[in-house]
């Protein structure tokens, strides 16, 4: 599975074609080919999907910033005193190949194809409370994350706690090349798995696709699971992650009611505008 980047293109592929299969249980390329054709007719839409994508470029912008800045503020150490030698405790008990295979395929490949498949599965169902929340939601994780890798940095577990070891690379050898130039090895407090996985479980519990909601909610447990068994995050990360999902699935729900009321006033303007057409 990871033994190539078309290997773990193709099984990114396969996961992301079984997600919505399941979910929404219809042909997958419909889904797709539907979201592509309202997303060039909705201007509301294509603009909040732009945006969203703009704000997850900052995070390329802040991993380009972050060299200039003064690293004398890490917090690694005061996280390392805290949590003593707690940290390696799941990893030692569990420490097992096939589950290192098993965690590294959620934290790798299904975690970013949900972000991906919620967005299409609340389009083609027209949830949009849910659509625009995930939007939202993604948003403000990053905005309120980002400032915390900028000036409060924290070194990874593994890099810094001769008892952890990094097990990815065990699995996937490639990985600190394909996968490190998106994330910083000082950016790790808050979790942004924790918190992306558990706000997508949040969204989804929510929706009307119970199915999808049963899907996200565990993939946001063995996301949990797998960051501390992998070697990656300290539990102070975890719990940092969990507060700021909650917070920002909070705002964006309020933030949402903006397209969602403007989409209410084009739905009456539309349906005022067909009364007069009829009486005519």
């Amino acid at each position: 599975m990871f033994q190539s980047t078309i290997s773990i293109l193709l099984s990114t592929l396969v996961t992301f074609l079984v997600i919505l299969t399941i979910s929404l249980r219809q042909n997958p390329i419909a889904v797709i080919s539907g979201f592509t054709r309202d997303l060039f007719r909705d201007r509301l839409l294509m603009v909040h999907v732009i945006a969203c994508l703009g704000i997850l470029a900052l995070n390329k912008l802040e991993l380009l910033i972050e060299p200039t800045l003064d690293k004398s503020w890490d917090w690694t150490p005061y996280i390392r005193t805290f949590e003593g030698n707690v940290t390696p405790l799941l990893q030692h008990w569990f420490n097992y190949e096939p589950l290192t295979y098993f965690t590294t395929y959620f934290y790798v490949i299904v975690f970013s194809v949900l972000m991906a498949c919620s967005l299409l599965i609340y389009h083609r169902e027209k949830d949009y409370r849910s659509l625009y929340v995930l939007l939202y939601s993604i948003g403000f994780n990053y905005i309120f994350a980002i400032p915390f890798y900028l000036f409060a940095p924290v070194s990874e577990a593994w890099y810094n706690h001769s008892d952890i070891k990094f097990l990815i690379p065990s699995v996937y050898p490639g990985f600190e090349a394909g996968y490190r130039s998106f994330s910083g090895l000082d950016n790790s407090f808050p979790s942004l798995h924790t918190s992306l996985s558990v706000t997508l479980a949040l969204i989804a519990w929510q929706s009307v696709n119970r199915r999808f909601g049963r899907i996200t909610f565990f993939t946001a447990g063995v996301i949990l699971f797998a960051i501390i068994y992998l070697g990656i995050h300290w539990y102070l990360d975890l719990i940092a992650g969990v507060v700021l999902a909650l917070c920002s699935v909070a705002l964006a729900y309020r933030f949402s009611e903006v397209p969602l009321g403007k989409m209410s006033n084009l739905s009456s303007r539309q349906q005022a505008s067909d009364h007069v057409a009829d009486a005519q």
